[in-house]
């Protein structure tokens, strides 16, 4: 059966998005004739890619949130099987998500199509039974921390690291004009919907008491897109409306502007995710927090058992250092999570040592001299012959 000169990349959520747009220029660079299409989000589509799922509102997390939207997932996957039998690519490219993924990973591989894999799921932590599935399913697995390819001895699955995308991405939209203002603060309170609704409101708490104790301070919400940003307007106003006695300041709100904030700002508190390794290469060091469903977080405990390294935030994993403060669950006090802001702020007695972990942590990911996005791009290549 002829194959086509096509190549799928598949990713579920705003950073696969992300990394999904950066593959597709890297592929058509190095191979001009080659057409791209996938599942993805602005990123790809921006970057030539021809959409065939919008995955925008897709990045739900938990088991509680995917139950919600089984029969969405399970439309969309009968959907790609059956174009992927009457097209054959010559390869498909999974960009982590592997609830969804690893599924139709499966699928491609009874069909005889390839497999790579980018950016491993993280099998060091939970379910590492899928080892076995993604050395069996996928041809290659292309990895962007350093510690991954030790995870995977012994499985056959041929594994190579590539180095962050991060590390350039973040690097190519440094502006040097831009200057940092030691008196405002980021606040990233999640890219999804769940995030907002359960951290927004003890972020709100902790500017409450930082502007109490330090009324020159200034604070940011940043979002990744509008329908967020208005979640977190109307979070705002329950807020205020909830305690009317808390002295909120004005805050500014922003979408998409992300990027110029982490260059801005003096430090940040956030939730945990890849915005955290985004700001630890950007320089702008963080207070970490994260909260799932009770339903969720209880399950996921009786699975996970203890966390890899003892950390969930990845530039603590990386480094196996407590480099960015970390606050889990019912841990998410206000009080403390200001107390570890303070000690953020310049002058503040963890603000040098977090500065020097931030620089190690970025020359870690990097990819070497060929840079992460031409090994990863020349690498997908190679196996999708």
């Amino acid at each position: 059966m002829a194959v086509s000169n096509e190549i799928w990349i598949i990713s579920g959520e705003s950073s696969g998005d992300l990394y999904g747009g950066k593959i597709a220029q890297e592929l058509k660079r190095q191979d001009p004739s080659l057409k791209i299409k996938g599942m993805g989000g602005l990123n790809m589509r921006r970057a030539g890619v021809e959409i065939m799922v919008d995955s925008t509102e897709l990045g739900v997390i938990g088991i509680v949130e995917v139950l919600e939207n089984i029969f969405k997932f399970i439309k969309i996957f009968f959907f790609l099987v059956k174009e992927a039998k009457r097209v054959r690519p010559r390869g498909v490219v999974m960009v982590d998500y592997p609830g969804f993924n690893l599924r139709f990973a499966k699928a491609l591989w009874k069909l005889g199509i390839p497999v790579v894999w980018y950016i491993s799921p993280q099998v060091w932590v939970w379910r590492k039974g899928n080892i076995k599935k993604l050395a069996k399913y996928c041809k290659k697995m292309l990895v962007i921390f350093p510690f991954e390819p030790e995870v995977y001895n012994g499985s056959g699955l041929d594994v190579e690291f590539v180095g962050h995308p991060l590390v350039e991405i973040v690097q190519e939209r440094t502006d040097p004009a831009i200057e940092r203002d030691p008196e405002t603060v980021l606040l990233l309170p999640g890219s999804r919907k769940k995030e907002i609704k359960y951290l927004l409101e003890p972020f709100l708490e902790t500017v409450s008491i930082l502007k109490m104790r330090h009324p020159e301070l200034s604070f940011v919400i940043s979002a990744p897109r509008e329908t967020i940003l208005g979640m977190i307007r109307e979070g705002i106003a329950d807020f205020r409306k909830k305690h009317p006695g808390k002295i909120l300041p004005e805050l500014e709100l922003t979408s998409g502007k992300t990027s110029f904030w982490q260059q801005r700002c003096t430090c940040g508190l956030a939730a945990s995710g890849t915005v955290t390794v985004e700001c630890a290469i950007a320089g702008l060091p963080l207070v970490v927090a994260y909260k799932l469903n009770k339903i969720t977080f209880m399950l996921a405990r009786l699975i996970i058992g203890k966390l890899f390294r003892g950390f969930f935030t990845m530039v603590n994993i990386i480094l196996y250092k407590n480099v960015f403060h970390e606050f889990l669950q019912h841990f998410i006090v206000p009080e403390t999570l200001a107390d570890e802001v303070e000690m953020l702020l310049p002058g503040g007695s963890r603000r040098e040592e977090v500065d020097q972990d931030m620089k190690a942590m970025t020359d870690a990911l990097r990819g070497g001299s060929e840079g992460a996005m031409k090994k990863t791009a020349k690498a997908i290549l190679e196996a999708c012959r």
